[in-house]
């Protein structure tokens, strides 16, 4: 199926967030149980609770509040809620540009596209993120300095798996264990987030578009990461999966060496994310 250039979507930064998450996040009695909500055994139990079969009882309302197409996704009987929510896609739903300097995206989400500034920082809502802080590898965040970093934040309704966005060569794997805070706006100015959490990174010497770091960040009740970790990989083989639960796949890019569409950059000017699918076209080389 041929790719068509997508006319995106938006969706305003807002750190309200539902009822529950105010709660936990903005009131005293909430933070207490928040302190315990973000353990990672907290979350891993949750998880195998969704992996039981009676947890299907909850999948036609999660449907159904979350609007999701079904028309998406394979036809198979789910044995488990956790089983629905890493379901896979129909053949043909997530095509990929046809040129391979073009830039797709390598999952579904909420997209945000941030300068790395000389002294690998970068800034969301406000906050200040080092690069070796995410990473934990001065060295390797050195690398990425004046470069550009991509946010793509998932949310229930998306797709959870993920994929590698250019052939090469996987050069370094790391876990990094940490805490599991939502990924919504509403923890950016209390908590530094993207270094606080549970979070796995691939670096990876791609064909196309130079060194590349591809992380995915855990969140509040998701209780896997799960990736393949290829030595060798390929454009749109995929790389992994989130099992239950909000999440952000980040990506970092050298200086030089992608330009990003000029639409989500000013999206993200203008406190918008981007709504974008797995193989949409989001830049180039």
């Amino acid at each position: 199926m041929k790719q068509e250039v997508p006319v995106y979507d938006t969706v305003e930064i807002s750190e309200s967030g539902n009822k529950s998450l105010n709660f936990l996040y903005n009131t005293i009695p909430g933070r207490i149980l928040l302190r315990l909500f973000i353990k990672t055994t907290v979350s891993k139990t949750a998880g195998l609770i969704l992996s039981s079969p009676v947890s299907c009882f909850f999948i036609k309302g999660f449907i159904k509040k979350n609007n999701i197409n079904m028309e998406e996704y394979k036809k198979v009987k789910y044995k488990s809620f956790n089983d629905f929510f890493i379901r896979e896609t129909a053949e043909g739903s997530r095509p990929f540009p046809d040129k391979k300097n073009d830039l797709a995206a390598p999952g579904d989400g909420k997209l945000t596209a941030y300068p790395i500034a000389a002294d690998s920082v970068f800034c969301v809502k406000n906050s200040r993120y080092t690069i070796e802080d995410l990473l934990q590898d001065k060295e390797l965040a050195d690398e990425f300095s004046d470069g550009i970093c991509l946010i793509f934040r998932l949310t229930p309704d998306d797709y959870h798996r993920y994929v590698y966005i250019d052939d090469g060569e996987v050069l370094q794997h790391k876990k990094i264990k940490g805490v599991l805070h939502t990924v919504q706006p509403i923890a950016f100015r209390l908590f530094n987030v993207f270094c606080q959490n549970s979070r796995e990174y691939t670096v990876i010497q791609t064909e196309n578009f130079g060194k590349v770091v591809q992380l995915e960040l855990g969140a509040l009740f998701v209780g896997r990461i799960v990736n393949k970790n290829s030595f060798n990989v390929k454009r749109g083989d995929e790389k992994g999966m989130f099992q239950f639960g909000g999440s952000t796949i980040i990506m970092l890019f050298q200086k030089d060496t992608i330009k990003i569409d000029d639409t989500i950059i000013n999206n993200t000017l203008s406190n918008k994310e981007t709504i974008v699918k797995m193989g949409n076209k989001i830049g180039e080389s």
